[in-house]
């Protein structure tokens, strides 16, 4: 059958119609954080409360078409969940795992032991004095299992332990380390995977480039590896700033973890710009400073300047990442937009810092764009 020069020219603009499209598609697939990082790791951010109700539809928008983990930024701590040793309030903590269900996003538990954002009556008796090792440990037996069998088999992983240690090592000096010694973590692991056998757990904590706390974590793998109690992973807090920590060092304590043969999580990433009052309190929430308008350089807007060796410094964090795709499994942010993000108040209230990859109207930055690109060349 003959064809004809129109058809053939036809039929070739129709198919070239169609790879453009085609291309086109796949390009707008891509130009997400999630889709460019899927066969990377998860990409997760902090959910506050607003978001995970919907009464911020911005930055709930933004949480959806982003990224594909997310973790409860303060509704799940004992202070919120569990105020009072007979009462559990779960209204909050049900949204915000309701969020990532309907938005087929991983979801970690944050936080089941940690000595900050703790019920007051949690480690005390009425008179205010610390209880006997045994009503701890019903205690902590209780609350752990309590929280983690109602997400059974709905949340993927859970915090259980957090920043237990000083920068030199040391056990912090708790009210759970008070009463119960080192022993307090290996029973708070131990609760968590008899409430549920099938959930991740991890341990969280700050500074983990510091050599002291990077050699205490590894100590605590091996031991409780050793003890045949299950941990999954380390998560490494990503509070990071323009001068610290050296990448060198971040990247020594992620292999480190990874060859006592867990996985590494960098969690609670931001990159600050603005000064630190002490530069030796690492992420202390309890931290706590007078306002000074020196310590506030950027109250308006970011200096073009200082805006591109932000965006660098977090590239060259997500680079590393990158490198070493084969042992990290999630990277999450703390928090969507600048103006969500902590340090706004930390440790100083009443400044303003960028710390984040979305801008303070959820637009996003042009690092946005640069860790898709990176994304696409490994």
């Amino acid at each position: 059958m003959k064809i004809s020069t129109k058809t053939t020219v036809t039929s070739l603009w129709a198919m070239a119609v169609l790879m453009t499209g085609s291309s086109i598609a796949l390009a707008q697939e891509k130009n997400t954080l999630k889709e460019a990082l899927k066969d990377k790791f998860l990409i997760g951010t902090a959910v506050n409360t607003l978001q995970a109700s919907g009464k911020d539809k911005a930055g709930a928008e933004v949480i959806r078409e982003q990224f594909s983990a997310i973790v409860a930024e303060n509704c799940m701590k004992s202070q919120e969940i569990h105020p009072e040793e007979n009462r559990y309030n779960f209204t909050q903590a049900d949204e915000f795992v309701a969020f990532g269900e309907k938005n087929n996003q991983t979801i970690t538990g944050h936080t089941l032991i940690w000595h900050t954002q703790l019920s007051r009556w949690f480690c005390v008796d009425k008179d205010g004095k610390n209880v006997s090792p045994e009503i701890l440990k019903k205690r902590m037996k209780d609350h752990i299992t309590t929280v983690v069998k109602r997400y059974k088999g709905r949340i993927k992983g859970w915090d259980v332990v957090n920043e237990a240690f000083e920068d030199d090592g040391e056990y912090r000096k708790t009210k759970f380390y008070e009463i119960l010694g080192e022993e307090y973590i290996p029973l708070a692991f131990q609760y968590a995977h008899e409430a549920d056998p099938n959930a991740e757990l991890y341990y969280n904590d700050y500074s983990m480039a510091l050599p002291g706390r990077r050699a205490a974590v590894i100590k605590l793998v091996k031991d409780l590896k050793k003890r045949g109690i299950r941990i999954d992973a380390i998560g490494m807090q990503g509070h990071v700033g323009m001068d610290y920590p050296k990448i060198s060092e971040f990247e020594k304590s992620m292999l480190a973890f990874a060859e006592t043969g867990v996985k590494v999580m960098i969690t609670e990433l931001d990159l600050t710009v603005i000064p630190s009052p002490n530069p030796n309190i690492g992420a202390e929430v309890s931290a706590s400073f007078e306002y000074k308008k020196e310590m506030n350089p950027y109250p308006k807007e970011l200096p073009a300047e200082v805006a591109k060796a932000w965006t660098a410094r977090m590239n060259d964090f997500f680079r590393l990442f990158l490198k070493h795709q084969d042992i990290i499994t999630r990277v999450t942010l703390w928090g969507v937009a600048d103006h969500n993000s902590w340090r706004n108040d930390w440790p100083m209230n009443g400044r303003t810092d960028y710390p984040l990859l979305f801008d303070r109207n959820y637009r996003p930055k042009p690092i946005v764009d640069l860790i898709i690109k990176e994304a696409a060349r490994k």
